[in-house]
């Protein structure tokens, strides 16, 4: 297994185990911001979507798969402005799955050709598509421990 062949298989195994941790919540719990948290259970699967697409399409010069309406929602620095539906956590969960499956095929098909160099707020300096999706686990592993707090708050 080559590097990148590891960072999809880990996104995908990640995500299948976020989702497996917040299984059984009701709509309720998925929308609770306990106290001393800006967020909750449904933005942060939300947020992996839409900074997965930033870090990895966008900076590629690439459309993003989601709708900027997403993107403004669950984008760093934002918090949930309203509790969201049973249909709408479905929806984020169907991409929370499917565009990691999306990004494995876009990836061995090429079409990261160029990437636009960018700082994360972790002073960690993406380079690339490799650099940019390896971050992107990074990432994803610091919200699995918010999920797992959020889980004994809710």
């Amino acid at each position: 297994m080559d590097a990148m062949e590891y960072v999809f298989d880990s996104l995908s195994k990640g995500r299948v185990l976020m989702l497996k941790l917040v299984e059984g919540l009701s709509i309720e719990q998925l929308n609770k911001i306990p106290d001393g948290f800006n967020n909750n259970i449904a933005w942060n699967i939300a947020h992996l979507v839409v900074t997965q697409q930033l870090l990895c399409y966008k900076m590629s010069g690439l459309p993003c798969l989601v709708s900027d309406e997403m993107i403004a929602m669950y984008k760093k620095g934002s918090v949930p402005t309203k509790s969201i539906t049973q249909e709408e956590f479905n929806e984020i969960v169907e991409l929370f799955i499917s565009l990691a499956i999306k990004f494995e095929e876009d990836y061995k098909n090429r079409i990261f050709q160029t990437y636009n160099e960018y700082t994360t707020s972790v002073n960690v300096t993406l380079v690339d598509i490799k650099s940019a999706a390896t971050f992107n686990l990074f990432h994803e592993g610091i919200h699995l421990g918010v999920l797992l707090a959020l889980r004994k708050l809710v």
